[in-house]
């Protein structure tokens, strides 16, 4: 072909001599639809999450969180409770086929499999609708998951045995002589700071050893034949060292000399 005035040369008359770029149509021709990303969607996603961030610090300002006792490791007694995002977690571990031998299922199996499911949705639900209604399975696993979660996390919460768990965590002022021979004893009876923890403070399998009103005869006696769901023949040492054990603790931590 001869270039002649006004002609271009392009090798394909199918081919346009001028190309346009391909440049998306505006969002406003898809009216309630679609909006601009930038403000639009950005400045609504922060107007959200600052009230919830707001709403957040009201709550730990008018609620903070309750402060327990000095952590003590020896305390083979004490329960823990984790923080409420992970009770549903902490619930699953106490069913039958979730703990004891099958720990492992409840703690990385099950765990996994509903975790993989929910970032899988997306990818078996490729569907172009944002409708709830139209997205059956994206919207059946997190459903699925949601209600889950409530459930374990509601009965997490009605399970536990909050009044334990106060007086397991309570700070106390502990008055106690610790240069007395009786505490001596009590620091050599592995037995008793399992259960009554290492000051006799009490824990969630025994009570504080000063909060009574037994004579010396009396806690000489538990001791020795146990009370309630405390077992007898714990303590090892003489009947002189029992006897002083039982004179510091009637005497409230103090030495009876």
């Amino acid at each position: 072909m001869h270039r002649g005035k006004g002609m271009k040369f392009v090798g394909d008359s199918r081919v346009p001599a001028t190309r346009m770029p391909n440049i998306p149509k505006d969002y406003s021709e898809y009216p309630h639809k679609t909006e601009a990303f930038w403000p639009n969607f950005l400045l609504r996603e922060w107007m959200v999450g600052a009230v919830f961030l707001i709403g957040y610090l009201c709550l730990t300002i008018a609620h903070p969180s309750p402060l327990e006792r000095v952590a003590d490791p020896t305390d083979s007694g004490y329960i823990p409770l984790p923080d409420w995002y992970f009770l549903f977690l902490y619930q699953l571990l106490k069913y039958e086929y979730a703990a004891g031998d099958f720990t492992v299922i409840g703690a990385v199996v099950m765990p996994g499999i509903a975790f993989g499911a929910l970032l899988l949705a997306p990818f078996l639900d490729r569907g172009v609708e944002r409708r709830p209604i139209k997205r059956p399975v994206a919207t059946s696993l997190m459903l699925l998951g949601v209600i889950a979660t409530i459930f374990l996390t509601w009965e997490s919460v009605d399970q536990h045995d909050w009044e334990a768990a106060a007086r397991q965590g309570a700070i106390v002022d502990d008055d106690i002589d610790e240069d007395a021979e009786g505490y001596q004893i009590y620091q050599s009876q592995q037995a008793c700071i399992n259960c009554h923890g290492e000051q006799g403070e009490g824990g969630a399998a025994g009570p504080n050893l000063f909060d009574n009103e037994y004579e010396v005869e009396d806690i000489m006696e538990i001791i020795q034949n146990g009370v309630g769901d405390m077992p007898a023949d714990q303590f090892e040492g003489s009947d002189e060292e029992l006897e002083t054990l039982a004179e510091w603790i009637a005497n409230d931590g103090q030495d009876p000399e």
